[in-house]
């Protein structure tokens, strides 16, 4: 029957059923005698009555529909939660979407302090209460009571123990309440309520009341001549305030204001504060990076030149490279002499059809990311040369004809000094550019030689640079005067001065000629060597011979030379185009020369007057070409530059550093003494058949 009676209110008819309070003991007759008869029996009389009730706006739905189940899937997330909430970013400045968004509902929430009987702090509550352990039979046996409503509902095939389960649940029956006294019944958990008042603060008020402002009435009629009359007494004032002010300021507190003012700019540029210690935490993360490459040049030397019989090896070190370079050639290397680990890069383009802007970058070896200083120049820069005792000074050579010298002192990008049509600047490309020794007023000054056939000489004086002409190259060996003769210029490319005879340099030219010549005496040439068949790229003295010079050149040649024979004493043929030359700083009979065909050749004539002891490609793309070349004058390694705008360093292993040995018994002699004997000693050696034969 429970079954009928669901279904029709399923269905949508209403049942209603009354129970009345004191028909409780017909209640378990009724259900014994349904329980008798069929319960389909009297169904149908009891339904004849009821008639289905359908609400006026019920869908009607087909059998299809009707059978068709439908899924709901119940998910975590909030349907009425907000998903466009936004929230002002003060990183970035602008509101920003939220992503995080509360989906958790709460309906209902109640604080309660209820205890479960078994805890420690029950226990300590009723003891301090004073009940007996007795309740806690008690409240075990509510238990089961509790429970007995549901198990009312099962069916009970014997009325009369209905009955007394139903006398024995009502506390309230006239039987209970004589038979016996109910103990309290208190709850599984210990239910304590505690409360306390406690004082609200009062309130106070404190209010002031300040006077008004004082007020006056003015009227006044004013003409157009008192509006001019009082314009003019304000003009006199301002101006007698203005001359008492110059008389009184003097020239220290002009000084004043100026450091106030360069405070001020300072103070405003926020970069600046934290620009020395951002450059030192760079270096600290470039030297932990590559702390592989630090060990390397610090203490790694190649064990395996002992079996390769006296030839030598590159190790590869850092590559520096500056993005905004990357289509320019490396056209110029120098070292600083005081900052060792510290070098200059111009930047620039050999391809003269595709001239534009240059670059002046200085680089670290202690940061290898980022150059130290950079300096864009609008012209491409093909020379370069750092002074000597005044490390920050630097004398560029652009392709436009201009020279300029860089402070690093200075901020800016801009150059100390720079020359000018008007100041005599070269109308050709600047090839290279020499510091020299101050002149007698102890002004600075430099070198420097052009394709225009002239060799200048530049002096720093105050804020400009002063020229004076010390030669013009001719071909025909004398020097060339006048505007007639100015087709038998001759195109310096290179030059170099004497290391211990100041007068005294050389001109290498583009016809392949080199020209000995001297400050001094500047009205024709003191020797001219022909040298090479095309332009002659480098020429330099070397550091320890006093006689000894080298030369190298686009055919393909390197040639050593005695400034006192018009012959080269030796001649290499590199199969390549020579970019570059060098001798080293430690020996006087070691040089290094650079290829286009990205190769590194190093030569010891004290162990091979025939052949490199190192030949080393050092760039892995094949089209790259090697332009210049640069020992470091302490550590042993090369610095090598090429036309992608990258520099490479490479360390030297043993074999190619080598010092001779001191026989025992002998005085140990000086470096330089000992390196110079040791080329005067190639040199006899080529001398003597000449001399026997004269």
């Amino acid at each position: 029957m429970p079954n009928n009676v669901a279904a029709s209110m399923r269905k949508g008819s209403t049942v209603q059923k009354v129970v009345l309070p004191g028909a409780k003991s017909t209640k378990a007759a009724s259900k014994k005698k349904d329980e008798d008869e069929d319960p389909g029996d009297g169904w149908d009389e009891w339904a004849q009555g009821k008639a289905l009730i359908k609400p006026p706006d019920q869908l009607e739905l087909s059998e299809a529909e009707l059978k068709e189940e439908i899924t709901r899937i119940l998910t975590a997330n909030n349907p009425h939660a907000p998903q466009n909430i936004v929230r002002y970013s003060f990183k970035e400045r602008s509101y920003k979407p939220t992503s995080a968004v509360d989906q958790m509902a709460v309906h209902f929430v109640l604080e309660g302090s209820l205890l479960h009987e078994d805890s420690d702090e029950a226990r300590r509550l009723r003891a301090k209460e004073g009940l007996p352990e007795e309740t806690a039979a008690v409240d075990t046996g509510v238990e089961p009571d509790e429970e007995e409503p549901e198990t009312s509902d099962t069916p009970v095939e014997d009325g009369g123990e209905v009955e007394e389960a139903g006398e024995e649940d009502r506390p309230d029956s006239v039987a209970s309440k004589t038979d016996r006294k109910e103990p309290k019944v208190t709850n599984q958990f210990n239910f304590s309520e505690r409360a306390s008042q406690t004082l609200n603060n009062p309130l106070r008020e404190r209010s002031c009341q300040t006077d008004p402002p004082p007020r006056g009435t003015f009227t006044a009629t004013a003409t157009q001549w008192d509006i001019y009359d009082a314009y003019v007494e304000e003009l006199q004032k301002q101006e007698t305030n203005k001359e008492k002010q110059k008389a009184v300021a003097s020239k220290k507190d002009n000084d004043k204001g100026k450091k106030k003012t360069l405070l001020m700019e300072t103070q405003t540029d926020d970069i600046t504060k934290v620009g020395k210690a951002s450059k030192i935490f760079e270096r600290m993360v470039n030297q932990n990076t590559f702390d592989d490459i630090a060990q390397d040049f610090k203490y790694f030397e190649d064990a395996s030149d002992e079996f390769r019989d006296q030839e030598g090896t590159l190790l590869p070190l850092w590559k520096f490279q500056y993005d905004k370079a990357k289509r320019l050639s490396v056209t110029a290397l120098c070292w600083n002499k005081k900052y060792q680990d510290l070098f200059a890069v111009g930047m620039g383009s050999y391809d003269f059809s595709k001239q534009g802007r240059g670059m002046l970058v200085y680089y670290s070896l202690k940061n290898s990311a980022y150059p130290e200083f950079i300096y864009p120049t609008p012209s491409g820069v093909l020379c370069l040369d750092i002074h000597e005792q005044h490390s920050y000074l630097v004398a560029v050579g652009f392709y436009d004809g201009c020279v300029a010298v860089y402070n690093n002192k200075e901020d800016g990008s801009e150059p100390m000094y720079k020359s000018t049509a008007k100041t005599g600047k070269h109308t050709d490309p600047v090839w290279q550019v020499r510091w020299q020794s101050d002149d007698m007023d102890n002004n600075h000054n430099f070198c420097s030689v052009s394709s225009d056939g002239r060799v200048v000489s530049w002096t720093l004086v105050k804020n400009e640079l002063v020229f004076t002409d010390i030669i013009r190259l001719s071909l025909n060996g004398a020097v060339s005067e006048g505007p007639d003769q100015q087709p038998g210029i001759a195109c310096g490319t290179s030059f170099d001065f004497h290391k211990q005879i100041d007068y005294l340099f050389l001109v290498g030219t583009e016809e392949g000629k080199i020209h000995k010549c001297s400050k001094t005496y500047s009205s024709q040439f003191l020797e001219t060597y022909n040298a090479h068949s095309m332009a002659v790229d480098a020429v330099k003295w070397n550091h320890f011979h006093p006689k000894v010079f080298i030369s190298c050149s686009s055919d393909w040649t390197v040639k050593i030379w005695d400034h006192t024979i018009n012959t080269p004493m030796f001649t290499f043929d590199l199969n390549a185009a020579v970019g570059d030359v060098a001798w080293a700083p430690y020996s006087s009979t070691v040089f290094a020369a650079v290829t286009t065909d990205a190769t590194v050749h190093i030569f010891d004539l004290s162990i091979n007057k025939y052949e490199a002891i190192c030949q080393q490609p050092v760039v892995a793309k094949k089209k790259t070409k090697l332009t210049h070349i640069e020992f470091n004058p302490i550590y042993p390694i090369i610095i090598v530059g090429d036309d992608r705008g990258y520099v490479s360093s490479l360390k030297l292993s043993p074999n190619l550093r080598k010092k001779p040995k001191v026989k025992k018994g002998q005085d140990q002699p000086k470096d330089s003494e000992m390196e110079e004997a040791k080329m005067e000693k190639l040199l006899s050696l080529l001398r003597e058949p000449e001399q026997s034969t004269v």
